[in-house]
């Protein structure tokens, strides 16, 4: 914690460090700019973290973040309960929302597999995957994991030795086209993410 701050404001700058991609130039931006807003303002910004924390769960459905017990989108039934869409977490599952092209349903995997990291598919929602498929319902689903190298390994893995050993009727489909290598979903626009989807490639 750097002695060149009041100690409040230098924990201030020290949690901002801490939020992924904010770097200690960003920190004491973010920090200096809370000082200076109203101070019912940094008490509504003070609450709002607290609330979301306090509030916000997985959907029991889907593991999407909901502040109920199923989110809008497991209740809506104007939902395609057919079509599947699979995603690694719930900021790509707002991305692919943001389309408005896909009108099915998500499954959240909270993660992908990841050796170098200690992620293998025992860490991921895939057990709450398969009860979902065993019913039957479900006749495509849309692997949309990441185009990076733990994104494809994951994809692989579902198809090959869940969806498939589960229901070999089912359609397995990975979104291709418009996505580059290395991408992410939540940092693409949406007209990259609707042709990702519309030439989607089927997995065998």
């Amino acid at each position: 914690m750097s002695t060149h701050y009041a100690k409040p404001l230098a924990r201030l700058v020290g949690e901002f460090e801490k939020l992924p991609g904010i770097g200690p130039k960003s920190a004491q931006r973010l920090a200096f700019h809370v000082l200076r807003i109203p101070e019912d303002e940094a008490h509504a910004l003070a609450a709002a973290i607290v609330d979301v924390r306090t509030t916000i769960k997985y959907c029991r459905v889907c593991g999407n973040f909901t502040d109920q017990d199923t989110c809008f989108i497991c209740t809506d039934p104007r939902r395609d309960q057919s079509l599947m869409c699979i995603v690694a977490e719930a900021r790509d599952l707002i991305a692919m929302e943001k389309t408005n092209e896909f009108r099915g349903v998500y499954h959240v995997l909270q993660g992908v597999i990841s050796p170098m990291e200690g992620v293998g598919p025992d860490r991921l929602r895939i057990a709450e995957l398969q009860d979902r498929l065993s019913g039957g319902i479900v006749r495509e689903v849309i692997l949309a994991t990441n185009p990076t190298v733990e994104g494809d390994t994951t994809a692989m893995y579902l198809a090959r030795n869940i969806i498939k050993p589960l229901d070999p009727s089912i359609k397995i489909t990975r979104i291709a086209h418009g996505m580059p290598a290395g991408g992410d979903l939540d940092y693409a626009d949406q007209a990259t993410l609707i042709s990702a989807l519309e030439w989607r490639r089927e997995l065998t």
